[in-house]
C-alpha cells in the first residue's frame, strides 16, 4: 500500500464513510499525432524565442557542423563525457575540432581547467518536446550535470525520433513511473535571470549559449 492509499484509508476509518476516488482525465493534455518534422518545427517555434540555437543535421554530418561552430566562437577546449556515444564519433572524426576534454576523473583535479579554460560542453539527450521547446537530459556519472551547466556554451544533441509532443507523451513513453534518475532536466534555453526593472542577462549562473544539433 502506497503512502497515499494509507493516508485515504485512515481518512475513511475516522469518518466511517467512503470517501469518492477522483477520476484521472488526461483529455486535456492530448495533442495531435504531430510527424517529426512537424515536432521539429514546433520545437524550434518554441525554443528560438528564447535565444535557443537549433541545427538540423538529418541530411549531413554533425560533428562538421558542430567544428563549423565551435571555430567561429574560438573555442579551444570542449569538455565531454565519458560515455561511449558521442565520444567514439568524435574521436573517429577527421574535423579540425577543439582539444577534447574527457570527464573521467574527479572533478576536483582539473577545476581549474573546467571553470576558466573550457569554452564548450557537449551532452547527448533523453528526448525533446516540441510542445514546449524542451531538452531532455537525464545525467549520469559518464555525463555529469557539470557538462551542461559550466562550460559557456552548452552543446546538445537530439536524436529526431526522441522528439515527442508533450511532457506526458515522453513520461509514457519512457516509462518514468518505472524509475528515474536524481536529477532529471528539462531544459529550454541558455541560462538567463531578470533584476528588479527586469533586465535580462543570459550567462549569469550557467551557459550563455544553447545549441541543440538534431541528429539520427
Amino acid at each position: 500500500m502506497s503512502a497515499r492509499d494509507t493516508i485515504l484509508q485512515r481518512l475513511r476509518n475516522r469518518s466511517g464513510d467512503t470517501l469518492p476516488t477522483a477520476e484521472r482525465d488526461f483529455s486535456a493534455m492530448e495533442r495531435p499525432d504531430w510527424s517529426t518534422d512537424e515536432k521539429l518545427t514546433r520545437f524550434r517555434q518554441a525554443m528560438e524565442p528564447v535565444h535557443g540555437e537549433i541545427h538540423d543535421c538529418r541530411k549531413g554530418n554533425w560533428v562538421a557542423t558542430l567544428s563549423t561552430l565551435l571555430a567561429e566562437r574560438r573555442v579551444s577546449l570542449m569538455l565531454v563525457g565519458n560515455g561511449a556515444e558521442p565520444l567514439a564519433t568524435l574521436k573517429a572524426s577527421r574535423q579540425d575540432l577543439p582539444e577534447l576534454l574527457i570527464y573521467d576523473e574527479p572533478v576536483g583535479s582539473w577545476q581549474e581547467h573546467l571553470f576558466n579554460q573550457v569554452g564548450a560542453g557537449l551532452t547527448t539527450t533523453r528526448g525533446g518536446i516540441a510542445e514546449t521547446g524542451s531538452l531532455i537530459l537525464w545525467p549520469s556519472a559518464e555525463e555529469p550535470r557539470l557538462t551542461s551547466l559550466v562550460p559557456p556554451i552548452h552543446v546538445a544533441l537530439l536524436r529526431a525520433s526522441g522528439l515527442y509532443g508533450t511532457l506526458r507523451d515522453a513520461m509514457a513513453a519512457q516509462d518514468w513511473s518505472g524509475g528515474m534518475p536524481t536529477n532529471a532536466l528539462l531544459v529550454s534555453g541558455p541560462s538567463k535571470t531578470a533584476d528588479i526593472e527586469q533586465t535580462l542577462a543570459y550567462g549569469v549562473h550557467g551557459p550563455r549559449e544553447l545549441i541543440v544539433l538534431v541528429v539520427e
